[in-house]
């Protein structure tokens, strides 16, 4: 599989940031925090959805906020902000065996197959927006502080 961290950790990034902004400043040090990873990543993680017009960044302490609604941010506008569209889900092997039926068929059996399957997940994610999953998060916490108190 193809799908690196780097998708999990950019919609951590973004819940966090749609979950404490504008009251808190979403810097990389606080977003680090959240995600239990080094600043580094987050920044790295931060220019990629600033690329793809997902947050705003002011550097310093100002920190990140989101760059439009988060009802109108989907999993696949995250998904293909930080996975490189020129990646397809699947990578296959290099060199199958001309000589062998198997290996001289492969790809027609098998190509319209992965196809399809990435199709499915981004069609998926399509349908899921920031919002949704902020939704969900608010629901989770005030259950966690209704049992806990």
């Amino acid at each position: 599989m193809q799908i690196s961290t780097r998708f999990t950790i950019a919609v951590h990034v973004l819940l966090a940031i749609g979950e404490f902004s504008p009251t808190t400043r979403a810097t990389s040090t606080f977003l680090g925090k959240s995600v239990n990873a080094n600043p580094v990543v987050i920044r790295r993680s931060l220019g990629q959805l600033k690329d793809a017009d997902l947050v705003n960044v002011e550097m310093g302490a100002g920190g990140a906020t989101l760059a439009r609604p988060a009802d109108e941010i989907t999993l696949l506008d995250i998904y293909r902000a930080v996975e490189s569209s020129e990646e397809h889900l699947f990578n296959f092997h290099e060199s199958p065996n001309p000589e062998c039926p198997v290996g001289r068929n492969v790809h027609a059996v098998l190509d319209g197959e992965l196809a399809a399957a990435q199709q499915a997940l981004e069609d998926r994610l399509a349908q899921t927006t920031l919002a949704d999953l902020l939704a969900r998060t608010d629901a989770l916490i005030a259950e966690q502080e209704a049992a806990q108190a």
